[in-house]
């Protein structure tokens, strides 16, 4: 069962730095920044800077799937705080509709996606597989980019592990 009191945005920031700074450093480089986040959606933001500019002077295609993978996933550790979890993404599909030439906004609204997951496969203990999209968006508005991304998740399952 997901948390009946998730993490205030504070704590989810926190934690999406500790993920930057202990496992993942290429999070930790771009410095994404949680926007707003409820049970239903997440906006990320990342700033346009040296680090993330590609040498046309926009986003670099990295910088932006950085910002897709966290605003697909960023819900898995949301419900569950990352205990018990096996996350990653099995496909993605990403069209570049226009140049990111400054701080692009990735949103998703896969959280109830991600939740009935988490659920679904903490009763059975099997490996789960669905589809998340995110909208990469400019400070315009504009979308610069769309991505479909193919979340699989497996929980550790409630009834096993018990002693007989």
């Amino acid at each position: 069962m997901p948390n009946s009191h998730p993490p205030t945005l504070r704590r989810m920031q926190w934690m999406l730095f500790l993920l930057g700074r202990l496992k993942i450093p290429m999070i930790g480089f771009v410095r994404p920044r949680i926007i707003e986040m409820d049970d239903q959606k997440v906006k990320i933001r990342i700033r346009l800077r040296r680090r993330t500019r590609n040498h046309l002077g926009s986003m670099y295609f990295g910088t932006l799937a950085v910002g897709a993978d966290l605003a697909g996933a960023i819900h898995s550790v949301y419900f569950t705080s990352g205990k018990g979890m096996s996350m990653s993404f099995k496909s993605m599909h990403a069209e570049f509709l226009k140049r990111a030439d400054g701080d692009v906004f990735f949103e998703s609204k896969g959280g109830v996606i991600i939740r009935e997951m988490i659920e679904e496969s903490r009763k059975s203990g099997e490996r789960l597989n669905r589809m998340v999209e995110v909208s990469a968006k400019n400070i315009k508005g504009e979308t610069v980019a769309h991505f479909k991304m193919e979340i699989s998740i497996k929980m550790k399952s409630l009834g096993k592990n018990l002693p007989q």
